[in-house]
């Protein structure tokens, strides 16, 4: 009773939703403690619990084939087949990553072609890293996109084999899918636009700000130019076209050996006027005789 599927299960591609995994593997998970313990009795509910819980994805892995607790869970979903609202939140679910790849792994099971592509592909922007168990029982790194890479395009996810899915192009011919646009194009057309922005600015800096100022040819001179005097180069200029003069010698001063003696004397003849000398050297006489007296006495001076 605890693994027959529900009764208002509808059929999916024709058949029990859990026939799509394989009998010996159906029955290695039936025999497997995680499914006797965790997955008795849960509803769709309960499931989101055991889904936050995971820690990597995998298969089947060892020589007596145990199965994983991600494949269980991706079986215990086919049997309660949940909504597909339900199906479609484990998808967009950004906080757990393992959530979003049993949503994943569940759509691809049971959707059509136009929800795969529709749900999953955006799943392509999701770079997270987890953790994959291979048959061996040891772990690996991969990504998020690259599992989303795997269902959409290999025949076997998980040892289960995967249904069939129809070309992307003939959907878009079909006119039933929009043609798919990545974020490296999206990016490559922004790196594109800046860079025609940063041509389109250099061109209009080098026309407008670094053009340079030619002179007037002289025939498009203005008439105020030509009224203007052409002045003679200046005399520093004709002295360069010439042949270099010679620097002259330096003159030698003459200095005396006792300045302050030849000032003292100059101080002298300064202080006292000549007509002073005269008046107080000549003797008391007529006016016309002083004049006479110290005009000579002057001269002989």
């Amino acid at each position: 009773m605890a693994n027959r599927t529900v009764k208002d299960a509808n059929s999916i591609h024709g058949t029990n939703p859990q026939y799509l995994v394989e009998k010996i593997i159906r029955t290695r998970i039936y025999e497997s403690k995680y499914w006797k313990e965790e997955c008795f009795g849960l509803t769709a509910e309960l499931v989101v619990d055991k889904a936050m819980a995971l820690k990597f994805v995998g298969g089947v892995y060892g020589g007596n084939i145990k199965p994983t607790p991600f494949l269980c869970l991706t079986l215990k979903m086919l049997q309660i087949q949940p909504e597909k609202d339900i199906i479609v939140e484990f998808i967009k679910n950004e906080d757990f990553k393992y959530v979003r790849l049993l949503g994943a792994m569940y759509m691809r099971l049971t959707g059509t072609s136009v929800d795969c592509y529709k749900y999953l592909e955006p799943l392509y922007n999701d770079y997270r890293k987890i953790k994959s168990q291979n048959r061996n029982g040891e772990f690996e790194l991969q990504h998020v996109d690259e599992f989303i890479d795997e269902l959409l395009h290999s025949e076997r996810m998980c040892d289960i084999i995967l249904p069939r899915l129809q070309k992307r192009q003939v959907l878009e011919e079909a006119e039933l899918l929009d043609t798919r646009i990545s974020a490296l194009e999206e990016d490559l057309d922004e790196v594109e636009t800046s860079e025609e922005e940063d041509e389109e600015e250099e061109k209009w800096v080098d026309e407008f700000c670094f053009t340079r100022v030619q002179t007037p040819e002289p025939h498009r001179r203005s008439y105020r130019d030509n009224d203007r005097p052409r002045r003679s180069p200046s005399p520093r200029y004709r002295r360069s076209s010439r042949s270099p003069r010679r620097p002259s010698p330096r003159r030698e001063r003459h200095r005396s050996k006792s300045p302050r003696r030849h000032r003292s004397r100059e101080r002298r003849h300064r202080s006292k006027s000549p007509g002073i000398i005269a008046m107080a050297t000549i003797p008391s006489c007529n006016a016309q005789d002083l004049k006479s007296q110290t005009s000579v006495y002057i001269c002989d001076v």
